[in-house]
């Protein structure tokens, strides 16, 4: 059987963030409430000319310059913030990537999920196909109403994956446990810019989900709880990652061992939730935190997709992954980021959309390489500032 997985991964985030403590002085709330109640410190906040496509392709272009593009023929665009009801996004970044023109793109949509069925119909592919690779983009930016519950859960980010045969930083198991159930716990209607949600009820959902995936996975054949060495969740906020490794511990009548889920933590509190990219940024935050050599060892992964889709699966570290990692950049782009203050905040969350008479030049605040320059007659004009 042909092994498939993560051969590359990349991640990106926006160049402004704004601390949960100048929105808690804000609003007269104890800062404890954010860093401690919720595990949050940060929320990275996108310019008024950077979206869902241009933090991909940030995200991706690394991942292109250093593999090229022989024998990629698929780019998955996973997003719960698409930029077009009918367009997918990936059109947009298979441009600016300068991808192959024999290519499969398309974009996916479940909530905070969409991103792992890409990355099983990625493996998919590719096992069928070896010489072949699969590029799979999440990218999402998190956005609530001012002054609402969700608020200090904002945050933006595109993580961006090569899928390969014989890869070289994860490889993915074959079982999955899954679990769906229609219920109304976060989902935004097509008028509004902000989703709607029951923030108590959707944990309670994403919990019940993860029990539900965990019991299917297990009778599916998959391994048992003690042979995983971490955990990686989907982390709308790292509190509930412990929450959630909490409850998978009670499930599998196991020791409670936090540490096992922490590493994947770091890198949520400083960015904010990102949606689609938030499992496999946690993914991320594990391999490149881990101080223990994580070669071999197993990797439990749940996804969860409000309305609702939980998946339990696993994945297996490859000797030799620290060597296909970019954790020098990717601490960079944390740390040479600006703050802002409140007023920059209010701006930045006002970030024009899309105007009503379709046409609109955006200032140039990106810090990349790649961003939306204007919107002429409802068309998205996309620059990369190097070709």
């Amino acid at each position: 059987m042909t092994v498939t997985g993560i051969d590359a991964i990349s991640f990106y985030a926006p160049g402004r963030y704004v601390g949960l403590d100048t929105l808690a002085a804000q609003r007269g709330i104890d800062p404890d409430k954010f860093s401690k109640g919720i595990g949050q410190h940060l929320i990275a906040l996108p310019g008024h000319d950077e979206d869902i496509v241009t933090l991909a392709a940030e995200a991706a272009q690394p991942l292109i310059e250093q593999a090229g593009t022989d024998g990629l023929d698929t780019l998955l665009f996973a997003t719960e913030t698409g930029v077009d009801q009918s367009k997918s996004a990936g059109v947009y970044l298979h441009r600016l990537l300068n991808l192959p023109a024999n290519c499969r793109t398309v974009e996916l949509k479940q909530a905070c999920y969409a991103a792992t069925p890409a990355l099983h119909m990625a493996c998919s592919h590719v096992a069928r196909k070896p010489a072949r690779r699969v590029l799979v983009v999440a990218s999402d930016v998190a956005r609530y109403d001012l002054d609402s519950p969700g608020e200090a859960t904002q945050g933006a980010g595109a993580v961006a994956m090569l899928v390969s045969a014989n890869p070289r930083v994860l490889s993915l198991g074959n079982i999955s446990g899954v679990f769906t159930e229609d219920v109304m716990d976060f989902w935004r209607p097509n008028h509004r810019r902000t989703p709607l949600f029951d923030g108590k009820y959707s944990t309670l959902r994403y919990l019940n989900a993860l029990s539900m995936a965990w019991r299917d996975y297990r009778a599916q054949g998959g391994v048992e709880y003690a042979d995983f060495a971490h955990f990686c969740f989907h982390l709308p906020f790292s509190r509930m990652g412990e929450k959630a490794h909490q409850r998978l511990a009670k499930e599998a009548k196991a020791a409670c061992d936090l540490d096992q889920a922490a590493s994947g933590l770091i890198y949520n509190r400083v960015v904010g939730n990102t949606y689609t990219a938030s499992l496999y940024l946690s993914v991320l935050s594990t391999l490149e935190h881990s101080e223990t050599d994580l070669a071999d060892q197993r990797l439990g992964l749940f996804s969860y997709g409000s309305g609702a889709i939980g998946e339990f699966f696993d994945a297996s570290v490859q000797p030799g992954y620290r060597d296909h990692l970019a954790v020098d950049r990717h601490r960079a782009l944390l740390d040479e980021r600006t703050p802002v203050d409140y007023d920059e905040y209010l701006s930045l969350w006002h970030a024009a959309d899309d105007p009503v008479n379709g046409n609109i030049t955006l200032p140039d605040t990106a810090r990349g390489r790649f961003r939306l320059a204007s919107i002429e007659q409802d068309k998205r004009v996309y620059l990369d500032r190097l070709a």
